[in-house]
């Protein structure tokens, strides 16, 4: 039917675009379940989570380890594979103070969000083992490089066991090198249930040469406390959700 092609046409470009579309939106569920906030039980109530990507670094990760002990705070460190291969006693002091090491691929490509199911799969599980090789524990959650993901990443989390994690507010500071407004992204609205993104691999470098994360962290610990929250890992917040009761409506 000819007359018919110029909407089906249309039509399969815009199925295209809304899937493609969902994939490079991080926080988007279109696409499969996705953590953009802590679930919604009472041990959350007055929760928040903070994630740390792209490391281990040598040079910025123990300094944002000691400042998560000065605080007393558990933190979520999505790591690199290959980069915890090459640091892996970073990655065990993470585990050994109490912080949860979690996959973010093995190399961090940046094509990863066009690639096929067989590399996804290859890039995640190599990910899981180095990881799992080193801290005895298999990664429980996912995050991938940047939050670019598509629709076939869901049927490989879902065979490695593994939970696809956003975040609800980051700083960009990868990029931006003025402490201020990462911590100003970070703080506006903050809000129990809240999973906030810094990186202690590659952080942006502020003009006295401190790493950015490390300007930040401090500041915003202090804004979360002062609000009454406390920091959870994920894994905390997932083993707490398994085991609440069901609401009344669910029995």
């Amino acid at each position: 039917m000819p007359t018919a092609w110029t909407w089906w046409l249309a039509g399969t470009a815009v199925n295209h675009f809304v899937v493609t579309a969902a994939g490079l939106w991080p926080r988007s569920s279109l696409l499969g379940p996705n953590w953009t906030h802590l679930p919604a039980t009472a041990q959350h109530a007055q929760a928040i989570a903070m994630t740390l990507d792209d490391g281990p670094d040598p040079e910025v990760t123990p300094h944002v380890l000691d400042l998560l002990d000065a605080y007393d705070v558990r933190a979520t460190f999505f790591c690199i594979g290959e980069r915890a291969k090459r640091h892996p006693a970073l990655v065990r002091a993470m585990v050994a103070r109490g912080h949860a090491v979690e996959n973010h691929t093995q190399r961090h490509l940046h094509t990863f969000s066009v690639t096929g199911m067989r590399g996804l799969a290859r890039e995640i599980d190599a990910a899981q083992h180095t990881l799992a090789d080193i801290t005895g524990v298999r990664p429980a959650f996912f995050r991938a490089p940047a939050g670019f993901r598509n629709l076939l990443l869901e049927p490989v989390l879902q065979k490695l066991d593994l939970r696809l994690a956003a975040w609800t507010r980051r700083g960009f500071d990868t990029r931006e090198r003025n402490p201020d407004r990462v911590a100003e992204r970070l703080l506006r609205g903050l809000a129990a249930r809240d999973i906030l993104l810094l990186h202690d691999g590659n952080p942006a470098i502020t003009e006295a040469g401190r790493p950015v994360v490390l300007e930040v962290l401090p500041r915003v610990i202090q804004a979360a406390q002062r609000q009454g929250l406390h920091f959870v890992t994920l894994e905390e917040a997932r083993l707490q959700d398994e085991a609440s009761p069901l609401p009344a409506a669910a029995l």
